[in-house]
């Protein structure tokens, strides 16, 4: 019977050193131990698998049984796991190879794809998770460790993260070509909430900041919302002339410089807020994260989407 629980990497090693060098001495020379050590070691891997492994020939030299020669090619199939498997843990601690679970907010989603795709065009070894959700959903994951790091706008209150900023991010407000508050003159406040507002879900960081924006606007005056759910259906619905909408200006770039969507020019707009990365405070970043968060604070805000002027 096979004593599997009792059979070491010392006893294999003893026996693959004796096959390798040919004998006890010269297999105790290259283990760094006595003769009689490795004799022990082999005598123990042979009672543990119940078999002879080497005999010995008439001429004095030692030869593998067929149970050795297995026993052998299993040793060298091991040797050579464990090299990758040392390889690659090397390769983790240097930030050359592993895994990154990142966090987006759905207003990054226009720029982080590409962010990541350069990322890991440079570092090929290296795979990336990405998870898109609103800011609430974001927060919920940091906290809980489910990504190592988040792209986002405004950090929690709760001090429990460490927040590096990325770059600017402007909110504005947009509304179809034609409409009658565009044309680049300034909007008024109490024209401004005449308007229809199309607006994300609650949670969302746009929402909140809109809140905030037509509440002193109007100081608590009441004005009409429309919930639509995400920046896409947004934009959509605005072109559609359903409403107007204030929203990241990231998230629109492209159908500002094309014309299907306008800029309306409401003081105290664009509301500047910043991109933020964030990891948990009290999570050590591996050397992977590490690599990602320098990849893209030293990138200073270079891959933000520009607004037309």
């Amino acid at each position: 019977m096979i004593n599997e629980s009792a059979i070491s990497l010392k006893q294999l090693r003893a026996l693959a050193a004796i096959v390798e060098h040919g004998s006890l001495t010269a297999a105790a020379e290259m283990l760094t131990l006595t003769p009689p050590a490795v004799s022990t070691q082999l005598k123990l891997l042979e009672e543990n698998l119940g078999t002879r492994l080497l005999m010995r020939g008439n001429d004095g030299k030692t030869s593998l049984t067929s149970a050795g020669q297995e026993v052998h090619r299993t040793i060298r199939q091991i040797e050579s796991s464990l090299n990758n498997c040392y390889e690659k843990v090397k390769s983790i601690r240097q930030g050359r190879y592993g895994f990154i679970s990142i966090g987006v907010v759905s207003t990054g989603k226009y720029f982080a794809p590409k962010l990541i795709s350069t990322f890991q065009k440079e570092n090929p070894e290296i795979q990336v998770g990405l998870r898109i959700g609103n800011r609430e959903e974001i927060i919920s994951q940091i906290v809980d460790g489910a990504v190592d790091v988040a792209i986002m706008g405004r950090p929690p209150r709760a001090n429990v993260v460490t927040a590096e900023i990325l770059g600017p991010h402007p909110h504005i407000f947009i509304a179809w070509p034609g409409h009658h508050l565009a044309g680049g003159c300034d909007v008024s406040p109490d024209a401004l909430l005449g308007e229809t507002f199309l607006t994300r879900e609650r949670g969302s960081g746009t929402r909140i900041l809109m809140e905030r924006l037509l509440d002193r606007f109007g100081e608590g005056r009441p004005y009409k919302t429309l919930s639509v759910g995400t920046n896409e259906t947004i934009k959509q619905a605005v072109m559609a002339e359903l409403g107007i909408a204030l929203i990241s200006g990231h998230t629109v770039a492209n159908e500002l410089a094309d014309g299907r969507l306008v800029r309306l020019h409401v003081p105290s707009t664009p509301v500047y807020r910043q991109w933020f990365l964030m990891h948990r405070r009290d999570m050590p970043l591996t050397a992977v994260t590490e690599k990602f968060r320098r990849f893209i604070v030293e990138q200073k805000g270079s891959y933000l989407p520009v607004l037309p002027d």
